[in-house]
């Protein structure tokens, strides 16, 4: 494929910013109380396929990818309230243009501001591109001499002033971008909206998938690409993707019955996902279980954990904090044993096996307690 994909995403965006374009975007039902103070150019000029805001919280710190007009950092920052943060990426000049144009219209509507956008490429956060432009002003490359400057000064950039920092974001959401994004650095993409996530946040995202594979025929077609069609990951793969990445708790939130588009028999259709970043890191016993509600008869996890419905199933404290949270704590019940086992006399805990955790481990092997009934086993006050 010879298709410049950053070329042509670029130019249709940039018209994209001037004017609406049906086409780029497929209908979305937001919460209408968040629309109120946005002006009607950026709901205009909104391109998208789902609702990632959706699934942001009061505090949060959000990254949006792709941030276009603003739409859903604006949209977000009402959700995360002043004591919450707002970042959005981009970059098209005119779509950023477009959404700092309205910053102070709109912190004066909700009464604070918490949104800032920053110029770069979504599957390399780590690139400021406004001092890469403004470092090629200064020093212009017209030698080999000067090109290995400017070598130096990209990776002294991204080592010591990243666009966005290491475990710095509680949730990165986007809305129908990653698709936009070339298929060799899909994989760079991925890998950089784990890095920017804190331990226990969670990335959101909207995106079109395609049934089927897309044909390479479709692949070279500028318009397909930059119309969200051509760059959609197949849908069993985009899951595939987080998973590789390094997430776990990967959950299909939405998704859509019927498909945004049909090409050559392609159905092309929208997906909202979240996955938890968060299970990396040693595994210590701590004589903790947990046991599955059901209702399948067993489950298995990103790690391999197969947890029978009604079993104490052993696991390590780090797979027992991720179970007590979401998206799991719903359907697991939490069996803390009976005296807590510390730091120091915790053993190293072999996540590879699924093991049935024994009643006296939890209780104690020294434990002999004889308790007589209680006078009160119904609802309701006892006398």
């Amino acid at each position: 494929m010879n298709l410049n994909v950053d070329k042509v995403v670029r130019e249709r965006y940039a018209e994209g910013a001037q004017a609406r374009e049906e086409s780029l975007c497929c209908p979305v039902q937001y919460n209408t109380q968040y629309l109120k103070v946005l002006p009607q150019e950026i709901l205009d000029r909104d391109y998208g396929c789902g609702d990632p805001s959706a699934y942001v919280a009061e505090g949060d710190t959000v990254l949006d990818l792709g941030s276009g007009g603003g739409k859903i950092c604006y949209i977000a920052s009402q959700v995360v309230g002043p004591e919450g943060r707002v970042i959005g990426v981009d970059v098209n000049d005119d779509m950023l243009g477009l959404a700092k144009q309205y910053q102070d219209e709109v912190a004066e509507r909700i009464g604070y501001s918490n949104v800032e956008f920053r110029r770069g490429r979504i599957q390399d956060l780590r690139t400021n591109l406004d001092e890469v432009a403004t470092y090629l002003v200064d020093h212009p490359v017209g030698s080999l001499d000067a090109l290995t400057s400017y070598d130096g000064f990209v990776d002294e950039q991204r080592n010591a002033r990243p666009l966005v920092a290491d475990d710095s974001v509680d949730v990165v959401v986007s809305n129908c971008v990653l698709n936009l994004v070339d298929d060799r650095q899909k994989a760079e993409l991925m890998d950089e909206i784990f890095r920017v996530l804190r331990r226990g946040g969670r990335a959101v995202i909207s995106d079109i998938v395609s049934d089927e594979y897309v044909p390479d025929s479709l692949k070279a077609d500028p318009e397909l690409w930059s119309g969200c069609v051509s760059g959609a990951y197949q849908e069993s793969e985009f899951i595939e993707a987080f998973s590789k990445a390094g997430f776990y708790g990967i959950e299909i939130l939405k998704r859509d019955e019927e498909p945004w588009r049909v090409v050559e028999g392609i159905e092309f259709r929208s997906v909202t996902v979240r996955a938890w970043k968060g299970k990396e890191g040693e595994c210590w016993d701590h004589n903790q279980a947990v046991i599955y509600r059901g209702p399948w008869s067993e489950v298995t996890d990103d790690d391999g954990h197969v947890l029978r419905r009604g079993e104490p199933t052993a696991v390590c404290q780090k797979t027992y904090e991720i179970y007590t949270r979401e998206p799991y704590d719903a359907d697991v019940i939490a069996v803390e044993p009976r005296d807590a086992v510390s730091a120091e006399d915790a053993r190293l805990f072999d996540c590879s096996r699924n093991l049935v955790r024994s009643p006296r481990e939890t209780k104690g092997l020294e434990y002999s307690e004889t308790t007589d009934g209680s006078d009160c086993c119904g609802p309701g006050e006892c006398e």
